[in-house]
């Protein structure tokens, strides 16, 4: 669907399945940029879409901006596509976690946001390949991988899920042993969780990275020990370090790490089943975003 005018050409990338199924987020658009001088182009993403659906339609429109309009999962589409281009990418924020559009401070409500992509500024971050997924915010082995799966394996979503899930996650999970060598030093250790973090924040607002940064030259590995919620809350609270017996952190730009057993493995909030093996490495300046 194209809306003419003559300035800019945007091309909203829609999932329909996000947000208040009451509200159409395309018609939401339409009539924030009915008055204005500004082409936009809509493509509503069908229910199993490919990479390749979306780059054919970004190449069609020639839009001098993409911009997701979903949840994490429709951004990191929308960034596969437009990895290692100078295509700005906006997001507007309709899943349930919206994880890096909190992480940026992109505006929640939804028409402040649509604002953002006409007057925010454009900038470089840096995105991880795990396993050969783009990462551009968190991915996990363990713990909340496991919290990841069965969150989708309930029927509806929000925070009263998500506490279930968790509920769950605490009295089912178990800790697993983890290997990688990083530093010149070999670890060999039983682990609850570990999480190359290419941001700091969950999208719950759980900060798991306090010291982590999109644009630097490294990622964090965050090796969570114990079952360390209460460690993680002292920490973003009060800012005092990690207790080295419950949580450690690396920084690097490539690492291995292998599990005894296959674990739950996840890429931000996409359950990808289980594997015994992580490898992770950083793609600088991999995107470019809209931002405040």
């Amino acid at each position: 669907m194209t809306y003419k005018n003559h300035k800019q050409r945007l091309l909203f990338v829609v999932n329909q399945g996000s947000g208040n199924k009451d509200e159409s987020l395309s018609q939401l658009i339409i009539n924030y940029f009915s008055k204005s001088e500004i082409t936009i182009e809509l493509f509503e993403l069908p229910r199993k879409c490919t990479v390749e659906q979306v780059k054919k339609a970004i190449d069609k429109t020639k839009a001098d901006k993409v911009i997701a309009v979903g949840g994490d999962g429709t951004l990191k589409l929308v960034a596969e596509c437009l990895l290692n281009t100078e295509t700005p990418i906006g997001i507007i924020p309709a899943g349930s976690a919206n994880g890096m559009a909190k992480e940026l401070g992109i505006p929640l409500n939804i028409e402040e946001a649509l604002e953002l992509v006409i007057t925010g500024h454009t900038q470089k971050i840096h995105a991880t390949l795990v396993n050969n997924e783009l990462c551009i915010h968190l991915s996990d082995i363990g713990f909340n991988a496991y919290l990841v799966k069965k969150f989708d394996e309930l029927p509806t979503r929000g925070m009263l899920t998500y506490a279930k899930s968790a509920w769950h996650a605490f009295w089912n999970h178990r800790k697993m042993e983890v290997q990688f060598k990083i530093n010149n030093r070999n670890i060999k250790t039983d682990a609850a969780m570990v999480v190359i973090a290419n941001a700091t924040k969950y999208g719950t607002g759980l900060k798991i990275n306090p010291n982590g940064k999109l644009n630097d030259n490294v990622f964090e590995i965050i090796l969570i020990k114990e079952y360390a919620v209460m460690e993680i809350l002292k920490i973003w609270i009060s800012k005092l370090p990690w207790n080295p017996k419950k949580i450690e952190r690396f920084q690097a730009s490539a690492v291995q790490i292998t599990t005894k057993h296959k674990v739950h493995f996840q890429v931000d909030g996409e359950y990808l089943g289980k594997t015994n093996k992580v490898e992770a490495k950083l793609l600088p300046n991999a995107i470019s975003v809209i931002m405040p």
